[in-house]
């Protein structure tokens, strides 16, 4: 466990907007519920979990991953050509369009997804 992962904690401006986007793709994951609060939910894979909070000592404003933070989650997936197909239905535009699934690079079999807040995720076909 050293080393590993505890959690991630991302704040929304807001979280009725955010939620069912993250909660479709956590799901489709296999992350399961962990915590629900008002403001706050949380998912949980194996010991590591993400938060997904409209926290009242945030400063409002979009996120925007090209600014220094966090500029994106990558997850290891079997194929993420199906998820990208269903984001769509989940409030996640495909980005690089034009170049998926090879956007990063012709060994690098992924889907890059962004949500209306700004987020993106990497959905990266595992090896094997």
């Amino acid at each position: 466990m050293h080393g590993t992962l505890h959690h991630v904690e991302l704040w929304v401006d807001s979280l009725e907007e955010a939620l069912p986007g993250f909660a479709w793709l956590f799901a489709r994951l296999g992350y399961t519920e962990f915590q629900s609060w008002e403001g706050g939910r949380s998912w949980l894979l194996g010991g590591t979990y993400i938060v997904v909070e409209e926290s009242p000592a945030r400063v409002a404003g979009r996120h925007d991953r090209m600014r220094a933070g966090l500029n994106h989650l990558a997850f290891h997936v079997e194929d993420p050509d199906v998820l990208a197909k269903e984001a769509g239905e989940h409030g996640w535009t495909l980005m690089f369009a034009d170049r998926h699934p090879y956007a990063g690079g012709a060994q690098h079999h992924a889907a890059y997804l962004e949500n209306s807040a700004g987020f993106e995720v990497e959905l990266v076909r595992s090896a094997g």
